[in-house]
């Protein structure tokens, strides 16, 4: 934090989703479940996919990482939502707000790069299936994860730092069910002129590098399916894509919604209710690809 006024926050207050307690008994019931089951199918396809043998490829092993993003920043925002749902105080410390924001982030970063990931292993897969699993062998499958969680993890830190650097010497009421870069913007006093820029800048290159990613690796396969001759090797070839291809038009849509917005359009109501739709990512590959 820097000088000046600004060490009168200590922690926020998050207003959540709604304050009228007819329905915050529905919501939490309703999320309760969501997120429940959420949980169980993540843990549930980590677990089946470490211990099924036949189940290490690639792609599987992919699949379990996004099943760990998606489990790891569902956890960091679902219990607290659901405990500020009934609860009367729903305070959290600075430096919470900013372990929660900062787990968020790394793996919804690693999530996106995730997706980038998988389409050029699918590529891999229907270009040359003979020499598949040399080209993507655990040593590159490894490398790659890797390069994933470390960009993650560099672009969470860069703006986690520089947001909480701000100056928060006015209200403390977080428009919002988790701390996230937006609301804490408007909340700041000091100029976020450079944050802003940082953020489109450096989250702008993640996201133009993985749709890009995502759009030359089908551009590719489309290519190469439509040389099938066959019917049903085409049928075959589009279906295990089309989970893919659903997954990242969900998740990259919401990204860019909440993120790419002009400051002067931004509506948090409708933020919040956007973030909801990040979650059943990795459920909707496995119900194509198992």
């Amino acid at each position: 934090m820097n000088g000046g006024n600004c060490s009168s926050v200590t922690e926020f207050f998050l207003l959540g989703i709604t304050n009228n307690p007819e329905v915050k008994v529905t919501l939490f019931a309703t999320f309760l479940v969501v997120y429940l089951i959420n949980l169980l199918a993540n843990l549930g396809m980590i677990i089946l996919i470490r211990m099924n043998q036949q189940l290490h490829t690639p792609m599987y092993i992919f699949l379990s990482h996004l099943s760990f993003c998606d489990l790891c920043y569902s956890t960091a925002v679902g219990p607290k939502m659901l405990t500020d749902l009934l609860a009367q105080n729903k305070s959290i410390p600075i430096v919470g707000c900013a372990l929660q924001f900062l787990t968020f982030c790394v793996f919804a970063d690693s999530e996106c790069l995730l997706l980038a990931v998988m389409a050029f292993d699918r590529y891999k897969a229907i270009s040359n299936p003979l020499l598949y699993t040399v080209s993507m062998s655990s040593r590159v499958c490894s490398l790659l994860m890797a390069g994933v969680y470390l960009v993650g993890m560099a672009d969470a830190l860069i703006h986690t730092t520089l947001t909480f650097r701000l100056c928060f010497c006015g209200s403390n009421e977080i428009n919002h069910f988790f701390c996230d870069i937006p609301p804490l913007f408007l909340l700041s006093c000091s100029d976020t002129q450079v944050n802003e820029l940082v953020l489109f800048t450096v989250f702008g290159f993640i996201e133009l590098s993985t749709i890009s990613g995502v759009l030359i690796s089908y551009g590719y396969i489309i290519l190469l399916v439509l040389k099938i001759h066959s019917v049903e090797g085409r049928f075959k070839a589009f279906s295990t894509c089309s989970s893919h291809l659903t997954a990242v038009a969900i998740f990259q849509g919401t990204m860019l919604f909440m993120y790419f917005r002009p400051s002067s359009s931004y509506s948090l109501d409708q933020d919040q209710l956007t973030s909801v739709f990040e979650k059943p990512i990795p459920v909707i590959c496995w119900n194509k690809k198992k």
